[in-house]
């Protein structure tokens, strides 16, 4: 995405100019997100049989609803992305490899860092944690890096870059954080056995359906009507969806798990605390990484947002599929979005905020 001079005397209140364009569904999103987890909590506690209802159908590893809720968020976001321009993100050395350090060097072996000193004495949510911490972001990160004016070009090829290395890498560095490194430092190990085809299907279903739709909107709309009318038009219709998903997938994902996170604070508050720390220093690390090589606003904040989130749902499939629906190392896998949601809606009012240490900004919409 490029990026236009601003006069240094603006940047201070680049953030408040930001904000006051949101839509009313944007600017009070940490409100509707709130009341989302605590709705799928209460209906998952208050109500009986609703989350085998909800599970029933499932989408590989993934429930049904959830699966619908994800492709929904996903596919305005991918929508709006200009295909046209990636290849000024694919000759991006520094954004591409300072990506693939943070989210499959850095990333894991932090993780495993804090669920060892933070939870010596709980094994199985130190499993979950560190299987949490191997699970790349492709879904959510789209909204929170869409809302805090990233570049949409550069979050699409990192994603992509992500899932590639997803299929190719989780299962290798699972064996090697659980088992082998563990064994190196004289500490209990645990086995990981996930197969790279399932890691593949879920790729291919919550990252190519919507990544296709959204490619060939852009291309048919653009080719039929236009890009004018595609991008004043089309998107600002198409928009509010990614939201409206986002919420969904956060009251149905409460509501499945809403009696275990309720019935367990205790367990919830040790596992929230490696979580909190983990967000916190991978965002702020990598925004200030992006930042010390020269990256404009934009893509510093794709990197930072990419690199903090994580595939939720994947690590809860895997730790339900290896060690079963109640096992601890399910519940990290549970409490990691009750965490990751509002401490990454704060990060993105951070982001906006930290727009005054740049020169340049992003051109475009902030609309979701």
């Amino acid at each position: 995405m490029s990026s236009s001079p601003r006069a240094p005397a603006a940047v201070p209140t680049a953030e408040a100019g930001v904000i006051g364009k949101l839509s009313t569904l944007d600017r009070f999103l940490p409100v509707w997100i709130g009341v989302a987890m605590a709705a799928g909590l209460l209906l998952g506690r208050l109500v009986p049989g609703l989350g085998a209802a909800l599970d029933a159908i499932r989408v590989g590893d993934v429930s049904l609803p959830i699966a619908l809720g994800l492709l929904l968020m996903m596919y305005p976001v991918l929508a709006k992305v200009r295909y046209d321009r990636l290849d000024t993100v694919t000759g991006d050395r520094r954004l591409l490899i300072s990506s693939l350090v943070l989210n499959w060097v850095l990333g894991p072996a932090l993780m495993f860092a804090l669920a060892w000193v933070l939870l010596p004495d709980l094994p199985e949510y130190r499993t979950g944690l560190i299987i949490v911490g191997l699970a790349r972001c492709i879904a959510m990160v789209l909204i929170w890096n869409d809302l805090a004016c990233g570049s949409r070009e550069a979050a699409a090829v990192l994603v992509a870059v992500n899932s590639i290395f997803q299929v190719i890498a989780f299962g290798v560095l699972g064996w090697f954080y659980l088992d082998i490194l563990p064994g190196w430092l004289g500490l209990s190990q645990a086995a990981l056995e996930v197969s790279a085809w399932d890691i593949a299907q879920y790729v291919l279903i919550f990252l190519g359906i919507p990544l296709a739709a959204g490619y060939l909107s852009r291309k048919l709309g653009e080719r039929s009507k236009g890009r004018d009318w595609y991008e004043t038009q089309f998107l600002p219709r198409v928009g509010p969806i990614a939201l409206y998903g986002l919420l969904f997938t956060i009251v149905i994902l409460f509501a499945l798990q809403g009696e275990v996170i309720t019935s367990r604070p205790g367990d919830v508050a040790r596992i929230a605390l490696p979580l909190l720390a983990y967000f916190f220093l991978m965002w702020g690390g990598s925004f200030l990484a992006g930042r010390a090589i020269g990256l404009p606003y934009d893509r510093t904040t794709t990197l930072a947002f990419t690199a903090a989130g994580n595939n939720f749902e994947l690590a809860i499939a895997v730790a339900v599929g290896v060690f079963g629906v109640t096992s601890g190392q399910a519940l990290a896998g549970v409490v990691g979005p009750l965490i990751e949601v509002p401490v990454l809606v704060a990060l993105v009012y951070v982001s906006l905020w930290g727009r005054r240490l740049f020169t340049t900004t992003p051109k475009g919409s902030v609309h979701v």
